[in-house]
């Protein structure tokens, strides 16, 4: 769908869970976009800390949602379906955007009419300290849908994302506690480009204890990611075929960890479903 206006509306959805100690920086710096109009939603995911009382600071200049801790995913979503910009974009609550962030994409898009998602660049910052992303992270642009499978190369806080897209795709899928942004990310790159914008407008900050990807083997949830977009029957044959290596050898890595770590009947759980995908993978040679 092309953007109708060279000022289209645009919702930032900021989900936040016990961040108050972060908070008030991410939701400023959305209040410090150059661009106008702007629409911003915080999910509150039943904080238990200082969080509300930090959002009600804000008075009108942001919209306050509220739902018991159901996770991220559903914290998007819940801020998704109550926004009403043509353009979506996400922003974690211990991330930052620069203020020119919203303003770029904005332009991109309408000097772009095909495209319905785009990144910026980021700047990472680890325990306060400014740090390179390795190769591996390196974000790519275009149809990128093999690359992403290894890992996930699109960032939430960068992201931006016409509203029709949601309606093609699907939303956040609300099971993965972790790993639902690499599995929405797939499903669109599938069909769709994921163009990159070469400016680190993001600031993504890192090291902290309650980031989700400290406290879970990630590779469990891109597992089944990947097993539920196989069984969707939506690949192409080649796609199909870069999908069935990946999740092979991710499933037979990550049965091995779970074994050498005590806990065999999940570790072999995985290394079967690592043998099955040996026979599917034969059929599409």
């Amino acid at each position: 769908m092309e953007i109708t206006n060279n000022t289209p509306l645009v919702s930032a959805i900021i989900p936040t869970f016990n961040r108050g100690w972060i908070l008030k920086e991410a939701v400023q710096s959305v209040l410090d976009q150059k661009y106008h109009p702007l629409e911003i939603i915080v999910v509150d995911d039943g904080s238990t800390d200082d969080t509300r009382e930090i959002l009600h600071s804000f008075g009108d200049g942001i919209t306050v949602l509220f739902q018991e801790n159901r996770g991220v995913s559903a914290a998007r979503n819940l801020g998704i379906k109550h926004s009403h910009g043509e353009l979506i974009a996400f922003l974690d609550s211990d991330d930052l955007w620069t203020p020119d962030k919203i303003a770029r994409q904005v332009d991109f898009f309408c000097n772009n009419p095909d495209a319905v998602i785009c990144q910026t660049e980021e700047i990472w910052i680890r325990n306060g300290k400014r740090v390179n992303p390795k190769n591996k992270h390196k974000k790519l642009s275009g149809m990128i849908f093999e690359p992403s499978l290894e890992l996930c190369l699109v960032s939430p806080s960068a992201v931006m994302i016409q509203r029709s897209l949601f309606e093609l795709k699907g939303f956040f899928d609300e099971a993965l506690p972790a790993c639902e942004d690499y599995d929405l990310w797939l499903r669109i790159a599938t069909t769709h480009a994921i163009d990159l914008i070469d400016r680190a407008c993001t600031v993504k900050r890192g090291g902290h204890d309650d980031q989700l990807s400290s406290h879970h083997s990630l590779d469990k949830y891109r597992i089944r990611s990947i097993e539920n977009l196989l069984e969707a029957g939506m690949l192409t044959r080649e796609q199909q075929k870069t999908a069935l290596k990946v999740f092979h050898s991710k499933a037979r890595i990550y049965g091995q960890g779970c074994i050498k770590r005590g806990r065999r009947d999940e570790g072999n759980r995985y290394l079967a479903k690592a043998d099955q995908t040996d026979l599917a993978f034969d059929t599409t040679r």
